[in-house]
């Protein structure tokens, strides 16, 4: 029995368009060549878009298709929990620091011609000034800390090869909001830790989170899955199909 677990995680706002039907024909394809297990994950975190309608209609696309899966449905909101709590983890280990900037402060750097990226303005505060900010209740975002030296994250891709992503150009990216909700770049490494998944098969315009994922996949002490980002279903004009885009028409 192989050890192969792959993934297909489509989020319950729309119907299933042919894009994702094709991620998840490689993924049933893929686990079945290989005699491993595929997962299926409902990404419902986005509550406000997120309807049964759509997740039956998703559902019956796949079985139409004749796509099964070995684990799930399961629903990517039931483990908000463990998301927030893997931020808390890599704010303990120092992989993280919160961020008491707001949204008008950051505006204001931008105007004013800051450099790529957040400047790292409360990455400089020591813990004691970070705790007495929090403990005085002014509400932080949580931001990853990004390796500032010269090296980069490299990663081989199934499809694209050698990927290379130096430091210098990963800002501190945001893994917690305000309000205490994960951003998905965190809650989807936490998932694929907690499922296995070994490998990552999805479309290319998921390959800009990748070096970013690769990060915390590090700073969490996981072992980095292998990524193959498959080219996009494009229209004929040669741009990328999308439910709001092309409607109906690429269900």
């Amino acid at each position: 029995m192989s050890d192969v677990r792959v993934r297909f995680a489509p989020s319950p706002t729309g119907y299933l368009h042919i894009g994702s039907a094709r991620t998840a024909l490689y993924n049933w394809l893929y686990a079945r060549k290989t005699g491993g297990k595929m997962i299926l994950r409902i990404e419902d975190t986005d509550a406000e878009r997120s309807t049964q309608e759509s997740l039956d209609t998703i559902l019956e696309g796949l079985k139409w298709l004749g796509l099964d899966w070995d684990i799930g449905p399961y629903y990517q909101s039931a483990h908000i929990g463990e998301h927030a709590e893997a931020a808390k983890k890599l704010l303990l280990s120092g992989s993280a620091y919160r961020c008491f900037c707001t949204k008008e402060e950051l505006e204001k750097k931008r105007e004013g011609g800051a450099e790529f990226g957040y400047d790292g303005t409360c990455r400089k505060l020591s813990e004691a000034q970070s705790r007495e900010k929090a403990d005085a209740g002014i509400p932080f975002v949580v931001r990853f800390k990004t390796p500032k030296d010269e090296g980069a994250v490299v990663f081989e891709d199934m499809v694209y090869g050698r990927i290379e992503k130096a430091h210098k150009d990963i800002e501190d990216f945001i893994v917690l909001r305000s309000d205490g909700s994960p951003l998905y770049l965190l809650s989807n490494v936490v998932d694929d830790i907690r499922d296995g998944i070994t490998h990552v098969i999805r479309g290319q315009d998921g390959l800009g989170n990748t070096p970013r994922q690769v990060l915390i996949y590090t700073a969490l002490g996981a072992k980095i899955p292998t990524f193959a980002h498959l080219p996009l279903t494009l229209d004929s004009q040669k741009a990328k199909i999308s439910k709001r885009k092309h409607g109906e028409a690429v269900a």
